[in-house]
């Protein structure tokens, strides 16, 4: 079961546990990313093409499940205006064994982070906005994978 998405809908948790949680395997693992109200962060908007975005998280999830022998692997990226508290990503992985599980997890956000076509702008408070670059450490976590 592969189940990857680009939406801007809020991610509901609880069901996509419990599609993971109904294939039978011996450990789900999971990964939410939210954002995060530093320095006075009021918003973080995602942009992407919807379409391409899906098939870029498609292709990342069939990796994992073919590399990590995955039951099941979810993963679903928002885009749109988001809140601070509010949930961006939504990872998810079943497996026969949890360190399957874990790693393919693992695996999931590293490569999301760095191949799925999203740009970030910060909001503040204040009123000022900027796009967010690349982080060298992002980039260092899903080469470590190749």
């Amino acid at each position: 079961m592969i189940r990857a998405v680009s939406t801007a809908a809020p991610i509901d948790v609880s069901n996509e546990f419990a599609a993971l949680e109904g294939l039978g395997g011996g450990g789900v693992a999971s990964f939410t990313g939210v954002v995060r109200g530093d320095d006075d962060l009021v918003a973080l908007t995602l942009e992407t093409h919807a379409a391409m975005a899906a098939r870029a998280l498609s292709a990342i999830a069939e990796q994992a499940v073919a590399r990590f022998d995955l039951l099941g692997a979810t993963l679903i990226h928002r885009h749109g205006r988001l809140a601070v508290g509010e949930r961006i990503v939504l990872v998810g992985t079943a497996a026969r064994h949890r360190s399957a599980a874990l790693d393919g997890c693992a695996f999931l956000i590293d490569w999301a982070k760095t191949k799925a076509p999203y740009w970030k702008r910060e909001e503040w408070a204040d009123g000022t906005a900027r796009w967010v670059e690349a982080r060298h450490e992002d980039e260092a976590a899903a080469a470590a994978w190749r």
